[in-house]
């Protein structure tokens, strides 16, 4: 039995498509990230957190474009009864977890932009309206931005947040690793620098690794052996230790690989001999065309009218 123009074309399609992204993933996965040997980043210990919220109130305090929240609000520790993730208003949240060993005493643990080092929603977008800084910091220009929203669909953290009740110039909102003001000056970042436990520690990327391993080694009991953020979707510029298994505190299970190092190959190999995108669009509509129904001549007679005589 043989096959219709459609079939044959849908299949063509199929089998290039797997060809495409099979030698793209096998091409960039688990290729070695490099640019940025003086990568900043933090590392979070979650032991240390006692859920003060001091971080919450400096974040807020020095990025001005953030609604002004009462300093009050953030002594409320109802906030702790339920989940709270990024938004728009708030580029860093704290959440309380039990601990099954200890019922007295929760565990807490801080969240914002990871700043990865490979991000997946700096490759998405489209205008360049996130950049990668060789400081680590993932920096966002509004100026740019065009609102399409592919960052948010990239972000393996579920991270940037959209202005949905903003009609006239909504932005996307994250964390910004306090570049401008604090960063780009030779200062630690905001939240860093108010926590009172001394729970995050700023500094070179490759240094942070080497503090978390040493306390891992000389406090075994203490915490999940795993960094979270070493090797995670190519490494992120914040990392975490544990003393609760990271699913357990809402970290996603992720492989090694970067989001763009599988969908940057689709787009290199299409783009790679500067064929316009306009051409690609010519093809397609000529396959939508040559592939849409071909219209039945003999249509049977209904069984309302009847043969003519």
């Amino acid at each position: 039995m043989g096959i219709d123009r459609r079939d044959f074309l849908k299949r063509l399609a199929g089998i290039g498509g797997v060809a495409l992204l099979g030698k793209g993933a096998k091409a960039y996965a688990g290729q070695p990230l490099g640019g940025f040997p003086d990568h900043l980043g933090v590392l979070v210990d979650t032991t240390l957190c006692v859920g003060c919220r001091s971080c919450e109130k400096a974040c807020n305090e020095i990025n001005q474009d953030l609604p002004r929240i009462p300093q009050e609000s953030f002594q409320d520790m109802s906030v702790f009864d339920g989940r709270r993730r990024m938004s728009a208003d708030s580029y860093t949240v704290v959440n309380r977890y039990p601990d099954p060993k200890d019922s007295e005493r929760p565990f807490y643990s801080k969240f914002q932009c990871m700043h990865c080092l490979d991000p997946g929603c700096v490759s998405a977008c489209i205008v360049g309206a996130l950049t990668k800084d060789p400081s680590g910091a993932v920096r966002y220009d509004p100026w740019k931005c065009i609102g399409c929203r592919y960052c948010m669909a990239a972000c393996p953290f579920q991270v940037p947040a959209y202005e949905y009740h903003n009609a006239l110039t909504p932005q996307v909102r994250k964390c910004t690793f306090c570049f401008e003001a604090r960063i780009s000056k030779g200062e630690m970042p905001a939240c860093v620098e108010a926590c009172p436990m001394e729970v995050m520690t700023f500094g070179k990327r490759r240094e942070l690794i080497t503090i978390a391993k040493s306390r891992i080694k000389k406090y075994p009991d203490r915490y999940v052996r795993h960094i979270y953020g070493e090797h995670e979707v190519g490494g992120t510029g914040w990392l975490y230790l544990s003393g609760l298994p990271f699913e357990d505190i809402d970290f996603p299970k992720l492989g090694n690989t970067s989001v763009p190092s599988y969908t940057e190959p689709i787009q290199h190999a299409i783009f790679k001999h500067w064929i316009p995108p306009l051409t690609w669009f010519g093809v397609l509509g000529l396959l939508m065309w040559f592939m849409k129904p071909i219209e039945n001549k003999s249509e049977p007679l209904s069984h309302e009218e009847g043969p003519e005589k």
